[in-house]
């Protein structure tokens, strides 16, 4: 069996890593992965593969910066050559971002078989680009990897329940690996005192950084937080930042550059709370048993919002006392399985298995 993963940026490096895992524990599997460059910071890909124990991509098509639509024409034509001369037997496509939807897309056009990793999710916010990307995602793909029960429920009222597999979420996976590993050999973190308390704030989404008044706002408020906000800076806050004139200095602020993954899984763990708009900061937090307050008003993941674990702030109306407030004492479920959702995956893939096209039905479809 062939296996051929589309990533391009941060969190699909970090879902990676588990599946590559699994993959490597079986004997005449072939992954292989193309890296769309969608991130191309090197502190927003080269380090995660490094940081993750992650094989160097066999495919780099280092797309770079751009508009959604000048990233996803520039992967269509890179990741057709590549999936003509791999043959996959499936193409298996992660998250919500343009390069899952530009994997979706080639997939589809060329017949070959397409699997969906983190299938079903919904925010029902149709103004966010990756809410357009994974539900036409899901809608072209042949398997659906969903990894909660609520994501099988969407993707069931969407008619999509026969081709819908709960896997659980690789990323408990991976961070449940790396927290074990932070806690016997903790790393050090930037712009954090030792045993000063502090908060972990992350903030990158279209939606909290495109509109200069909503930035200014949000920005305003971290400042102004009643402890020491570690900020790790996404390029694209700190692109919008410089051109708005935004200082990134005041106040409570603490800046610093983008953490390593173990970094930020140390750090969550060691923060009283977490204030982001990260999808995958908000269910690490929750693993983690930290507290989260989410800069949204709506979340894919629900299940975080249970007992107060995560908080929806999105009017940010007395942020500070809703990052002050204490630990929940209900204990968390487990909705995003045990560990071992990479398992499942790789064993659904081979399960299912179906033949990629033959070179002449290829060469018929491309013209």
């Amino acid at each position: 069996m062939k296996v051929l993963s589309v990533v391009g940026a941060r969190p699909q490096f970090v879902k990676l890593a588990p599946v590559a895992r699994a993959f490597a524990g079986v004997p005449g599997a072939q992954h292989r992965v193309v890296h769309t460059g969608q991130h191309y910071d090197a502190d927003m890909s080269d380090v995660f593969f490094a940081d993750l124990h992650i094989p160097a991509p066999d495919v780099e098509l280092g797309v770079g910066p751009g508009t959604h639509a000048q990233q996803t024409a520039a992967m269509l034509t890179g990741l057709e050559e590549a999936l003509l001369a791999e043959r996959p037997d499936w193409v298996l496509v992660y998250g919500d971002t343009n390069s899952t939807l530009a994997g979706a897309l080639v997939a589809v056009k060329l017949g070959m078989p397409l699997a969906h990793l983190e299938a079903g999710l919904r925010s029902f916010n149709r103004r966010m680009p990756e809410e357009h990307n994974r539900v036409l995602t899901d809608h072209a793909a042949d398997l659906l990897l969903a990894p909660t029960q609520v994501a099988r429920q969407h993707l069931g009222a969407e008619g999509l329940a026969e081709r819908t597999v709960v896997v659980g979420d690789v990323m408990a996976d991976v961070c449940f690996r790396v927290r074990d590993a932070v806690l016997a050999d903790p790393p050090e973190l930037p712009g954090v005192v030792p045993d000063e308390p502090f908060l972990l704030a992350t903030i990158h989404r279209a939606e909290n950084t495109d509109d200069p008044l909503r930035l200014r706002q949000i920005m305003g408020a971290l400042s102004c937080l009643p402890l020491p906000v570690l900020l790790p800076v996404h390029p694209r806050l700190a692109q919008r930042c410089r051109s708005l004139g935004v200082d990134l200095m005041g106040g409570s602020l603490r800046p610093v550059g983008p953490l390593t993954y173990p970094q930020a899984v140390f750090a969550t763990l060691c923060a009283l709370g977490v204030v982001t708009d990260s999808g995958g900061l908000q269910k690490e937090a929750y693993l983690l048993g930290t507290p989260c307050t989410t800069l949204r008003y709506e979340t894919e993941w629900v299940e975080t919002l249970e007992h107060g674990w995560n908080v929806l702030a999105g009017d940010l109306a007395d942020l500070d006392t809703v990052v002050s407030r204490p630990v929940p004492q209900e204990a968390r479920g487990h909705p995003y399985g045990d560990g071992h959702s990479a398992d499942r995956v790789v064993s659904e893939l081979s399960s299912r298995r179906r033949l990629a096209l033959s070179p002449g039905e290829a060469e018929h479809l491309t013209g």
